[in-house]
């Protein structure tokens, strides 16, 4: 299986190009769209969600992964394969959260190059191509590497909003299994307890929760979170103790 993950949209045509390389790469293996609504050129937000969506797949699944603001610049491309996965896309950080929480890490420089590579859409010429290889258990394009893009200081968990869906709920990088019920968020100017779920407040009210993917998410009763709390990505939050 394959899954592809890009901040491309759905609008333009670029997932549907990726699509059709695999399909002549790789036919016959199943393709699943994981996540195309990704912060545009957001690496770090794109690095927290990618081991919580990815974490319901099998063994063995291909992640085609591309958040790539600087792609046909001297990052390297690479393949990662963690805890029985395989990740492809380029070392620039999207795959270090990954890496960092997994057990067995391999990462492998990718050194093949296709005839024709356009300097714009390595998600297509490049990275696609790869990953039909790999389904055919093909390391030939890459050599052992190490992945080499500095982090600074990124923390195990950020507390900050990486994600808003269009129901207005707000995906944080905190895992839930990081903070205790009893914990309350603060975030502009607003203090928000833990509920098990949306029916467990009154409607309209406001609260924090864990979401299907184990991240802590912030959301309202049958409401817009986002828009009655002012919520925006890259806002902090602050955890407080009771």
């Amino acid at each position: 299986m394959i899954a592809l993950y890009t901040d491309f949209g759905v609008v333009d045509p670029y997932v549907g190009q990726m699509h059709a390389v695999l399909a002549r790469e790789a036919p016959g293996v199943p393709i699943v769209d994981l996540f195309h609504a990704v912060p545009v050129f957001d690496i770090r937000a794109a690095a927290y969600l990618l081991p919580a969506f990815a974490a319901e797949f099998p063994e063995g699944t291909i992640f085609v992964c591309v958040v790539d603001p600087g792609v046909g610049g001297d990052r390297h491309a690479v393949i990662v394969h963690a805890d029985g996965h395989w990740y492809v896309g380029p070392d620039n950080g999207l795959f270090h959260i990954v890496a960092r929480r997994s057990t067995h890490v391999e990462t492998r420089i990718i050194q093949w190059r296709p005839e024709r590579l356009s300097s714009s859409f390595h998600g297509r010429d490049l990275f696609a191509p790869v990953a039909a290889r790999l389904t055919r258990g093909d390391w030939s394009t890459s050599i052992p590497g190490d992945l080499e893009t500095p982090l600074g200081d990124w923390p195990e968990d950020w507390p900050a909003i990486i994600y808003v869906d269009h129901f207005g709920n707000a995906v944080t990088g905190l895992r839930a299994c990081s903070l205790d019920h009893g914990a309350s968020l603060a975030i502009g100017g607003q203090r928000l307890r833990y509920a098990p779920t949306f029916s467990a407040v009154a409607l309209g009210q406001p609260f924090w929760y864990e979401n299907a993917n184990g991240l802590v998410e912030i959301a309202a009763n049958q409401g817009n979170a986002a828009r009655l709390l002012d919520l925006r990505l890259g806002m902090d939050v602050s955890v407080l103790d009771d």
